[in-house]
C-alpha cells in the first residue's frame, strides 16, 4: 500500500517510519531544507533526533509528489490543528485522508471533522488518535490507537495501513468523541502539570485526571460523541499518558508555569507545539455555547491569559461548593 503522510514533525515522522517498515511510505517537509538534511543525516534531527529513519522511507518537500503518492492509498496530515483546514483543501477530492493533529480550530472552534465535512463532505475522512508519544512509536515501542470515521471502510483501511506487531489500531465509529478527547485532554494535561509543580501529591493528580475526564465526558455527549469513547483510549488512556507522561509538552507547561515562568518564554523554550495552549481557551468558548460546565479549563485559561497564578486557580477550584460527583 502507498502511503503519503504530510508533515515531518515529530508524530508524522514517527508514524511514516512505523509504516515503512511494510508498506510504500512518503513522507512531505514543508522545509526543503529539512527535507534535504533529513535524506543526507538519516533522522529528524529538529523534531526526533533520537531515531534513524529506515532507508526504505521516501522523503520530499514536493506537496503535489506527496500528494499523487497517496492519492491512491492513504493521505495522513500531520500538521498542526492550525494548519489542518489548508492541507485539507488541498487534497484530492476522492482520496482516502486521516488527520493526526488534536484539538479544536483557534479561528471557528470547529474540530476536524467539522472542517472535512464542509470541505470535503462526500470525501472519506477520519481521524487517528489515541496515547501516543511520538518518540515510543519511532522506537517501536508498544502502543494502541484509534481509527475513528463514520465510514467504517476506511477505518478498516487505516488498520491494513498501520497496524503491526506494535502498534495496534482499533475502529470507531465515533470521530466526534474520539476528537473531543484528544482536545481536552491536552487541557487536562496542562492543569496536573501545574498542580504536581506546585507540590500538590498523588491526591490531588489523581482528582484532577478523574474530574478532567468528567469534564471531558460532559462536552463530548453535548457535541454529539459517546460516553464508551471518553472512556477508552482516545479518551481516557489519552488523558492519562499525557497528564501523567514525562514526554508531555503539555505537561511540561503547567510544571513550568507553577514555577513562575512566563508562558512566551515557555513556548520559546519547548521548540514544539504545545497544543493545549492554543486549543484551552477555544475548548472553553465550545463549553460555554452549549452550557457545559467545565471548571478545571476555566481555571487553565485563566492561568495561560495571566488573570489567575497557578495558586489563586487552584483556590477557585478549592472553593467550590459540594456536589454529587455524578452528574
Amino acid at each position: 500500500m502507498r502511503i503519503a503522510v504530510l508533515g515531518a514533525g515529530a508524530w508524522g515522522t514517527a508514524l511514516a517510519a512505523s509504516a515503512a517498515d511494510r508498506h510504500e511510505v512518503m513522507l512531505w517537509a514543508r522545509d526543503p531544507t529539512q527535507a534535504r538534511a533529513m535524506q543526507a543525516l538519516g533522522r529528524n534531527e529538529r523534531y526526533l533526533p533520537e531515531v534513524v529513519l529506515p532507508t526504505t522511507l521516501r522523503l520530499t518537500a514536493d506537496l503535489g509528489e506527496a500528494l499523487g503518492w497517496g492519492a491512491s492509498g492513504v493521505l495522513v496530515i500531520a500538521t498542526p490543528m492550525a494548519g489542518l483546514r489548508e492541507m485539507l483543501g488541498r487534497v484530492p477530492a476522492t482520496a482516502p485522508v486521516f488527520w493526526l493533529c488534536k484539538g479544536f480550530e483557534a479561528e471557528t472552534g470547529e474540530l476536524g471533522h467539522e472542517i472535512a465535512r464542509m470541505l470535503r463532505p462526500r470525501a472519506p475522512a477520519g481521524v487517528l488518535s489515541g496515547p501516543s508519544f511520538a518518540l515510543e512509536v519511532a522506537r517501536r515501542q508498544p502502543t494502541a490507537l484509534v481509527a475513528a470515521s463514520t465510514d467504517e471502510a476506511l477505518s478498516s483501511l487505516a488498520v491494513q495501513a498501520f497496524h503491526s506487531d506494535v502498534l495496534r489500531i482499533y475502529t470507531s465509529v465515533d470521530p466526534i468523541g474520539v476528537e473531543v478527547g484528544g482536545a481536552v485532554k491536552n487541557v487536562m494535561a496542562i492543569a496536573t502539570g501545574i498542580a504536581d509543580g506546585l507540590s500538590l501529591g498523588q491526591n490531588a493528580r489523581a482528582a484532577l485526571i478523574t474530574r478532567g475526564l468528567a469534564e471531558m465526558t460532559r462536552l463530548g455527549l453535548a457535541l454529539g460523541g459517546r460516553t464508551e469513547t471518553m472512556m477508552g483510549l482516545a479518551g481516557l488512556g489519552d488523558l492519562v499518558l499525557t497528564a501523567t507522561g514525562d514526554l508531555s509538552r503539555n505537561r511540561r507547561v503547567g510544571l513550568m508555569l507553577a514555577s513562575g515562568q512566563a508562558l512566551a518564554d515557555i513556548l520559546h523554550r519547548l521548540g514544539h507545539v504545545a497544543e493545549g495552549v492554543y486549543s484551552a481557551p477555544t475548548v472553553l468558548r465550545r463549553a460555554r455555547g452549549l452550557a457545559v460546565d467545565m471548571p478545571i479549563t476555566e481555571g487553565v485559561v485563566a492561568v495561560l491569559q495571566g488573570r489567575l497564578t497557578p495558586a489563586q486557580a487552584l483556590q477557585l477550584l478549592m472553593s467550590r461548593e459540594a456536589r454529587a460527583e455524578a452528574d
